[in-house]
């Protein structure tokens, strides 16, 4: 078992909303708890960890998505703070940053993981 080491974030945060699994990757949330703290805000989980089977039913990734991976993060978050957040999680050394900043502002959010793909920078694309 992992010590708890992540101030700004809890473990009911990382559980699959489908069947309440998770995988701690302490990695991850030690690279996010470092962008939190730079970041100054807070910051509004809105998906964190995801079963294969909940994955394939709400995503276009699948089963092996990166959400199952537990090295994925959705954020809610729009406008200066979606800026910011992309800056940061770049600088940071996230690998993969996705961008929702379309329709209602509380469904609004960034995707941000740690996984690669080989090409040494990070992918970036929009919803």
């Amino acid at each position: 078992m992992t010590q708890w080491r992540w101030k700004n974030f809890n473990e009911n945060e990382i559980k699959c909303s489908h069947c309440g699994a998770s995988i701690i990757v302490p990695e991850f949330l030690d690279k996010l708890q470092t962008l939190r703290e730079e970041y100054c805000r807070p910051m509004k989980i809105s998906s964190w960890y995801r079963c294969s089977k909940h994955n394939n039913n709400i995503s276009t990734t699948g089963l092996t998505g990166p959400h199952t991976s537990g090295c994925a993060v959705d954020i809610l978050c729009y406008g200066r703070n979606a800026f910011d957040l992309v800056h940061l999680a770049i600088k940071h050394g996230f690998t993969g940053i996705g961008i929702n900043q379309k329709g209602s502002v509380d469904k609004r959010f960034i995707h941000l993981d740690t996984l690669r793909d080989g090409m040494g920078f990070p992918r970036i694309w929009s919803y």
